[in-house]
């Protein structure tokens, strides 16, 4: 136990009584080379390192010489008092010494009470205008008092000098040596090593320097450090540190060596710049100088006999000299507490820039040595010892030598439940907090993060703010950062551990303190759940931005490293041992990756009690608290981030709000690599076992909780009735907007995967198994399921392979699916570009999307446009999928088409289209859905079913010019008309094309050839007929009457072609056959429709005078001859088959054959009648 305290009276009275005990005497004269500055060092071999500190601490022997001739000394035993001292005894021992001419001292002069530094005329305008008269005196009050001026110009050079020898010899006489068996009589019998120490070698001196931690008396304390002060202003007067570092200094230019040169005694700075050398070799800076080992160490040793008064650091007691005074004036010095004083004021704006620097030197010694710092190897040597934390005593600078080693060991014990002493606990979170708040002092984040510095966080070193910008550039909000610096990072949140206390984080606490203080003012300060209640109040009105921001970017690296959540390690250290392998509190295995541990928790927190190996309970809700918070942010789940990086670069770089990465990883599922998709996946199915976890929804949606879902609120686990309930009262009145856009998504994102959706997994997981096994995706297992139940109707078999409520709500989700582009993930991703171009201001639901782009798909790009036709093939074969066609049409349907199935439903609307009974909107409706299909055939499955042969054997080379996801534009169709025309066709496909014929006749829009070619010739000759609201075949018959006037060849050849069909059947020329109506019924009744034959009837009625035809009829079919003379002539046969088709089917057809009969049988005549001349002639020549 140390003694009480002396009061500030009997310490002044000591340090009197401690000054009239140095002896002033002269000495023996020292060598002309110890004149000159050349200083030879005492041995060291005793004690390693500096050891004989002051080689050590002799008695005051003033120099005299003249002319470089030692006198040998004259002692005298009389004791005389100290003037300045009242009583106490001065030894006064006169002696005829040389003075230093170098020095430019006047010679010393013998006096009764012995030499004084006041006498010496060199000094004495410095001492009358820097030192306090009664101080005179006493040789040490004015070295004292001169030596500790800040400014090398304070003193004159020559008393410098005289100040330096004065030191000099003091420090080198081991006769100083019975001072300290009077002074520290006590002392020294209570420290064994020190009684045990030879008088007279200078050793005993070294002990007590080493042992002054445990002097108890208070006047051997001050005296062993008054006397270490004068050694400490000079590292020449260091015992053997000249030797190990002399290289060093030169070679750093940290000072001179001769006395001659830089005889100032503010060579503490020498000292300063050596340590300045260390950090840098430490941080390895650009042109660092490795400093010699021996030197490291003697540096450290200083560093460490300096660390329980500042004084003794020389170059900081200068830097801080006036800081003290201001900011630290009612501090007592010793045991450190100066340096913590100003260590806790080092960022005040009130701290001057250069004590600042001092002081971070010193701090950065105290990272690479723990016992630099005085109060913490004190305060902690107990416990160091007790759980094995201890240093090598041979290896000063060792790992265990480190600050961060004794705050990871000493962490550990506290987090294993083991007694720390409060004291030790105290100064542990003081540098905790100096690691904090100063990235500087670690040497790895200045080495790792020295380009992230400069270029993110330049200008913010106080207050920890660099250190939360680097976190922030971990993070990835402020671009990339090296793999090695975020090491260092995380390893620095570990040995500073501010999880376990928000106060060690400067800049979270000043960030925070106003939220604490109203939203967590229950919790006692200081203790860990301050960070969770923080976290629980993350994006509320009460959380504060700059709070928001320290808070997440702590939590990043808290979050990779499952130890740092002091409350999750105490409940679940068992269990993690037990089930994720786990090593101890400072033990990091480089093998795990960073939220491994975390991870294997949650995994086990949700397993069944079948699939066993569960967690504790208090596990279990430690996992679900922490898991239900950090879903806040996806750079809280390291392993999510991990696996998701560049998926998150790519596609959810500008997601910056609360949830919204999340929201945006699982919105592009598909498109996310394994990895990702696997991790994002998991997290998602444990969504919709536990909704909670989706914390900002649940705050959304907490009026529809109370007052529709409370009886589930509080059993939703593994059970998703939450968000059934939820999503079932999305339009209740207590809906408000935030909620509805969460539940919403959610549902959207149930379409990525069918384990999503709690309702379609519990009805067809059997069936996905059996029938889509290794499908994830649910848009692919529905599609596979469907493609199951479609083949087993189709193929009619006797038991469907889909349990029943598995096709009920497949045909649930199919429905679901098409109301909306954004429940098909690959559609939509397909057409972002298209939609936000072309529908950026129609909304999404009731399939108003997809509408939109149905009718720009001539705009749409590729991708989309391949995804648009994908859809449309699907819903003209299965129309009940396609959205806006069962609503727009939903009572037409009940009106016209109950008795048909399903996939019927678009063709019975096509034939009641023209109903007088028929909605407006619907035929609008069917008319569009008409004009899709012509487009190609394969949108129309009942063509393409009954045209399965011809469309290969008469359209082949359109067909080898199609791509599989390209529309035709209406090719083939085309291509099967003229067939038609040509009267080639199967019956079937026959049927179907004269039907498409005769509604195209009617509405040219059906056209998509026609509607391609001629857009510019309806606008500029039928402008009235194309904007006729009802379309009855106007604009083809105004095509007919201007072809004259058409000038683009590939619209008069659609024209021409539609002459062409039209003498294959009248149905096709609406206005032909509504002229001729009458006169089919009376003339043509008896002759079937098709082939051309009404057609020859009518033409041949034009003939027969005998027949008398409507006007119009006439008109009509006069005006249709004219324009077939025309297109003969303009579109002559391409070959024979062409023309004898062309003769086959002219009104004319009789004559043409007549005529060409008569020619052959002329022409057969001829021949016999030639063949018989011939015959004559040459029977004539053979007689010959």
């Amino acid at each position: 136990m140390s003694r009480p305290r002396p009061s500030l009276k009997e310490r002044k009275k000591n340090r009197v009584q401690l000054y009239s005990l140095v002896p002033i005497f002269p000495t023996v004269p020292e060598r002309s080379s110890r004149l000159t500055g050349s200083v030879k060092m005492a041995d060291c071999i005793r004690v390693p390192l500096l050891l004989l500190l002051m080689c050590i601490l002799t008695f005051v022997h003033p120099i005299r010489g003249q002319n470089n001739v030692a006198n040998k000394p004259v002692f005298n035993a009389d004791i005389q008092l100290n003037p300045a001292a009242g009583a106490g005894p001065v030894p006064a021992n006169p002696v005829a010494a040389e003075r230093n001419q170098g020095a430019g001292a006047s010679p010393l002069r013998r006096r009764s009470a012995g030499w004084k530094l006041a006498e010496e005329a060199v000094c004495r305008e410095d001492l009358t205008r820097l030192c306090p008269k009664h101080s005179w005196n006493n040789n040490l009050a004015v070295l004292e008092c001169l030596q500790d001026k800040k400014e090398e110009n304070e003193i004159a050079t020559e008393c410098n000098h005289l100040l330096w020898n004065y030191k000099l010899n003091l420090t080198t006489d081991p006769k100083f040596e019975s001072v300290a068996v009077e002074v520290c009589k006590t002392t020294i019998s209570e420290i064994k090593e020190c009684a045990a120490e030879e008088l007279g070698k200078g050793y005993l001196v070294s002990c007590l320097v080493d042992h002054r931690g445990n002097i108890s008396d208070y006047q051997c304390n001050q005296y062993i450090t008054k006397m270490t002060s004068i050694v400490f202003s000079d590292y020449r007067l260091i015992c053997g540190f000249m030797d190990k570092c002399r290289d060093d200094i030169n070679t750093l230019r940290c000072g001179s060596i001769s006395t001659g040169e830089k005889d100032i005694h503010s060579q503490g700075e020498v000292i300063a710049c050596l340590e300045k050398g260390l950090v840098r070799e430490a941080e390895e800076q650009p042109g660092a100088h490795p400093i010699k080992d021996e030197c490291k160490k003697a540096i450290m040793r200083v560093a460490e006999l300096s660390s329980d008064d500042f004084h003794l650091d020389r170059y900081l007691y200068f830097a801080c000299r006036d800081d003290r005074e201001r900011l630290c004036e009612t501090t007592l010095a010793g045991e450190g507490r100066v340096y913590k004083c100003l260590f806790n004021h080092k960022f005040e704006e009130a701290m001057s820039e250069r004590c600042r620097e001092a002081l971070t030197t010193r701090q950065k010694l105290i990272a690479q040595d723990y016992k630099v710092s005085y109060s913490l190897a004190k305060a902690c040597k107990s416990d160091l010892r007790k759980y094995r934390c201890s240093a090598d005593s041979n290896m000063p600078r060792a790992r265990e030598a480190r600050l961060s080693y004794l705050l990871l060991c000493l962490e550990s014990a506290v987090h294993r439940g083991r007694v720390v002493s409060g004291e030790c606990q105290g100064e542990m979170m003081d540098y905790r907090r100096m690691l904090m708040e100063d990235f500087s002092l670690s040497p790895e984040i200045v080495l790792h993060c020295r380009s992230e510095i400069e270029g993110h966080c330049s200008g913010l070193h106080r207050k920890g703010r660099t250190l939360h910008c680097l976190m922030r550039v971990g993070r990835g909000d402020m671009g990339a950062i090296d793999p090695s610096c975020q090491r260092a990072l995380q390893t620095l949140i570990q040995e500073a551990d501010p999880g376990a206390d928000y106060r060690i984080d400067r800049a979270l606490n000043e960030a925070c303190e106003s939220v604490i203080q109203t939203a967590c003012k229950h919790i006692r300060n200081g203790d860990p759940m301050i960070l969770s209640c923080l976290m629980e109040h993350l994006y509320t009105e009460k959380m504060v931005e700059d709070c928001e921001h320290r808070l997440l970017e702590l939590q990043y690296f808290i979050a990779r490293d499952w130890k740092l959540d002091p409350i999750l390690y105490k409940k679940c250290q068992g269990d993690a041992a037990r089930l994720c392998h786990t090593h101890g509190w400072n033990e990091t295995s480089e093998m795990m990756p960073p939220g491994a541990i975390f991870s294997c928790l949650y995994r086990h927190a949700y397993r069944s009690v079948e699939q066993g190996r569960r967690l504790s309970r208090d596990c279990k809700v430690e996992v679900q608290r922490i898991l239900h918070q950090r879903a806040l942010d996806v750079k809280l789940d390291p392993e999510l981030q991990r696996r998701c990086m560049t998926d998150l670069g790519k596609w959810c770089s500008e997601k910056t709000e609360a949830g919204q990465e999340l929201e945006c990883l699982q919105d592009h599922l598909e498109d996310l690599v394994s990895d990702c998709r696997d991790v994002v996946g998991n997290l998602t199915e444990l969504e919709s076992e536990d909704i909670q976890i989706e914390a900002l929804l649940m705050r959304a949606c907490e009026p529809v909780i109370q007052a529709h879902c409370h009886e589930v609120a509080d059993n939703q686990i593994d059970t998703g009735d939450l968000m059934e309930c939820l999503a079932q009262n999305k339009h209740q009145k207590e809906m408000n907007e935030k909620c509805t856009v969460g539940v919403t998504h959610f549902q959207l994102i149930q379409i990525k995967d069918f384990r999503f959706s709690y309702k379609f997994k519990t009805a067809c997981k059997e069936d996905v198994l059996k029938l889509c096994p290794n499908i994830k995706k649910k848009v692919d297992v529905v599609i596979c399921l469907s493609t199951t139940v479609r083949n087993d109707t189709l193929q009619d078999a006797k038991e469907q392979r889909v349990s029943v409520k598995c096709r009920k709500q497949l045909r649930v989700e199919e429905v679901e699916m098409s109301e909306d582009i954004r429940l098909e993930p690959e559609l939509y991703d397909s057409c972002k570009q298209d939609i936000n171009k072309l529908c950026q201001n129609v909304a999404f639901g009731n399939a108003q999307v997809i509408e939109c782009l149905k009718e720009s798909k001539r705009h749409l790009t590729q991708r989309c446009h391949q995804r648009i036709f994908k859809l449309q093939e699907v819903e003209m074969v299965d129309p009940e999928l396609d959205y806006q066609l069962m609503r727009v049409c939903k009572h037409m349907i009940r009106r016209f088409c109950t008795e048909s199935e399903g996939k019927n439903v678009l063709q019975c609307l096509k034939q009641n289209k023209n109903s007088e009974l028929m909605d407006p909107k619907c035929k609008q409706m069917i008319t569009k859905r008409q004009i899709t299909q012509n487009t190609d055939y394969r949108l129309n499955p009942v063509l393409r079913k009954a045209c399965k042969a011809d469309i290969p054997k008469f359209c082949q080379s359109i067909l080898n010019k199609a791509t599989a996801d390209s529309e035709l534009e209406g090719q083939v169709i085309s291509c099967l008309k003229l067939k038609y025309a040509d009267q080639r066709l199967s019956s079937d496909c026959e049927d179907q094309i004269r039907v498409i014929l005769q509604e195209s006749a009617l509405d040219y829009r059906l056209d998509p050839q026609l509607q391609m070619h001629c857009t510019q010739e309806i606008s500029q000759l039928c402008p009235e007929e194309a904007a006729a609201q009802e379309q009855t075949g106007q604009v083809e018959e105004c095509l007919k009457v201007n072809l004259l006037k058409i000038k683009q060849e590939g619209c008069k050849k659609e024209v021409l072609n539609m002459l062409k069909e039209s003498k294959a059947d009248i149905f096709v020329d609406p206005v032909l056959h509504t002229a001729c109506a009458l006169d089919i019924k009376h003339h043509c009744a008896a002759i079937p429709p098709g082939r051309g034959r009404q057609m020859s009837c009518l033409m041949e009625a034009l003939q027969d005078k005998r027949v008398r035809l409507q006007p119009e009829c006439k008109k009509r079919l006069q005006d249709r001859i004219d324009m077939w003379s025309y297109a003969a002539k303009v579109a002559p046969a391409e070959g024979f088959s062409d023309l004898a088709m062309q003769v086959m089917t002219s009104p004319s057809k009789n004559y043409i054959l007549t005529v060409i009969g008569a020619g052959v049988g002329l022409l057969f005549l001829m021949g016999l009648l030639c063949g018989r001349i011939t015959k004559r002639v040459t029977q004539e020549l053979k007689d010959r």
